[in-house]
């Protein structure tokens, strides 16, 4: 999974504290090998006296679960202190078995930096070493091998995070420049000892959310971005239908005023202001006649436009707004004690719990991939019309340069159908994805489990949700980019020219049939670059 070039390698160190990291933070580690960051030393000092803590209890002899307890379903098997390490050792080998695809090495850097994160805030009874190690695997962009499968949300993400952390004890496989290699070899070229495990130490590193909130990290700034893509394309497709830029006025929007439609209606009419092609309300009610005492006319051109061009703020606000309050939880959530047993130093108590449940962030998932995939839908909307002669008001069916008819050429070409088959493909791919992950709870563990949260598995989907989102964007821009052609790039107003000439320099004029992958291969570089949303860029605006 990749992200656009934001300039945030340029920033100072990450100093983490438990409490300050933000989803711009995590992308930045994310998309930057060998990114700086650091352990606050406030944090090293909680960490110490958790620590302490957990040592004092486990000298009073009383059972601690994780600790000197069995896991999950063992809990009510104590042993003696003597062996808690070797319980911790065994915990890091009996949880590697997930399946799957690899995680990217964008998700394995947000994942380690995540759960550094959680435990500086002190409450896990683990010594600084252990971020430290962390870190360590970072700064060197020593990414552990992580299958993507076997995680329902339940003890946290056990599985995926028993991978993540292998590495640290001298075990499993690690990508390092290149090369798969095992991690004893790799820690040994490093002068990086394994680490000597004590008590409660597996369980802090894999009893967590960190690698759903990984997932979920990336994907709200992709989706954050999508809202951007979607207005863009829209005003495009509003010009080339000769559309009612009247839809997009303040007035209609401030009177209903949720900020992410008044934030996407103000930014569609930015991109089109000094359009000559989509027109204002008044403009367009004044191409015809006056009916004067005539009893029925057929206007000029229709005063309003379907609902896929007139409501498009409302369905990429809703993506605006559902952008806002997931981003809030996730923060949340990677600024918070997400394992369990959590030692309180100011009563010098432990407390067992279920901070590892990933509630928030399922439900946070669930719903960014249902708005994403709406605004997939919505795209998939307009293009359709977009290719439709009976609906594009006078532009060629599928698009297609226009011939005489007694031109040889003449029903030779289909244009952009193959376009629009392709995305409606893509689009119904996006949309079945975006069925709800959270409702789905298993149980697992011997039934201790037995109401879990399925985070990754949400988080994992709106990822793809994303990323077929993306696609559909493609090949709408494409299809939209052709239609202004169509009409006359000169009547275009000055912002969404500007997208289409970057679209220009990547994929020209379709003037016959012709394979057009590699187009949309093209735009989605620009997307992840970031080119397409400067050429698109209104000042003022959220996202730019």
């Amino acid at each position: 999974m990749q992200h656009r070039d934001t300039g945030w390698e340029t920033r100072a160190s990450i100093v983490l504290d438990g409490h300050g990291l933000t989803v711009e933070d995590v992308v930045r580690v994310a998309l930057r090998p060998n990114a700086p960051v650091e352990l606050a030393e406030t944090a090293a000092a909680r960490m110490v006296r958790s620590r302490q803590l957990k040592l004092e209890l486990l000298d009073t002899g009383q059972p601690v679960y994780g600790v000197t307890t069995g896991f999950g379903a063992s809990a009510d098997r104590q042993i003696s202190v003597g062996k808690a390490a070797e319980l911790q050792r065994n915990m890091m080998r009996f949880l590697r078995n997930g399946t799957g695809p690899l995680a990217t090495p964008e998700i394995c850097r947000a994942t380690l930096l995540i759960r550094a994160n959680c435990l500086a805030r002190g409450n896990s009874g683990v010594r600084p070493l252990i971020v430290e190690r962390l870190l360590d695997l970072l700064r060197h962009d020593v990414l552990p091998m992580v299958p993507e499968r076997g995680s329902v949300g339940a003890s946290g993400d056990l599985v995926p995070l028993g991978h993540l952390a292998a590495p640290l004890i001298g075990e499993g496989e690690t990508l390092y420049r290149g090369s798969v290699r095992p991690a004893s070899e790799v820690l040994a070229e490093l002068g990086l000892g394994p680490v000597e495990l004590e008590a409660k130490d597996s369980l802090a590193l894999v009893n967590g959310t960190s690698f759903s909130a990984a997932f979920a990290a990336l994907a709200v700034v992709r989706a954050a971005e999508l809202a951007e893509f979607a207005e863009t394309a829209t005003a495009l497709a509003c010009e080339a239908l000769e559309g009612n830029r009247g839809h997009f006025a303040a007035f209609l929007h401030e009177s209903k005023p949720h900020p992410g439609q008044v934030a996407s209606a103000r930014r569609i009419t930015e991109l089109l202001s000094g359009s000559r092609l989509a027109l204002e309300h008044g403009q367009v009610v004044g191409l015809s006649t006056a009916l004067g005492e005539r009893g029925y006319q057929r206007l000029n051109r229709s005063v309003q436009d379907r609902y896929s061009v007139r409501c498009a703020p409302h369905v990429i606000g809703v993506l605006r707004d559902t952008v806002d309050w997931a981003r809030h939880w996730i923060e949340t959530e990677i600024n918070s004690s997400n394992d369990n047993p959590l030692f309180d130093t100011d009563t010098g108590t432990v407390h067992s719990g279920g901070n590892f449940y990933g509630g928030h962030l399922a439900l946070a998932m669930d719903a960014l991939k249902v708005a994403v995939a709406n605004v997939a839908d919505l795209l998939d909307r307009q293009l359709a019309l977009l290719v439709d002669d009976k609906f594009n008001n006078g532009l060629t069916a599928g698009l297609v340069a226009p011939v005489g008819a007694d031109d040889w050429a003449a029903g030779l070409h289909h244009g952009f159908k193959g376009m629009q088959l392709a995305c409606s493909a893509v689009t119904a791919e996006a949309l079945k994805t975006s069925t709800p992950a959270g409702v789905f709870s298993r149980s697992t563990g011997a039934h201790n489990q037995d109401k879990v949260s399925m985070s990754p598995i949400a988080a994992r989907d709106a990822c793809t949700v994303v990323d077929l989102t993306r696609e559909v964007t493609a090949i709408h821009l494409l299809a939209a980019c052709q239609a202004v052609d169509l009409r006359g790039t000169e009547m275009m107003g000055p912002r969404t020219r500007r997208v289409h000439e970057l679209v220009r320099t990547l994929a020209p004029f379709t003037a016959v049939d012709r394979p057009m992958d590699g187009d949309i291969r093209a735009l989605l570089g620009a997307m992840r670059d970031g080119s397409l949303l400067r050429a698109g860029a209104v000042e003022g605006t959220p996202f730019t």
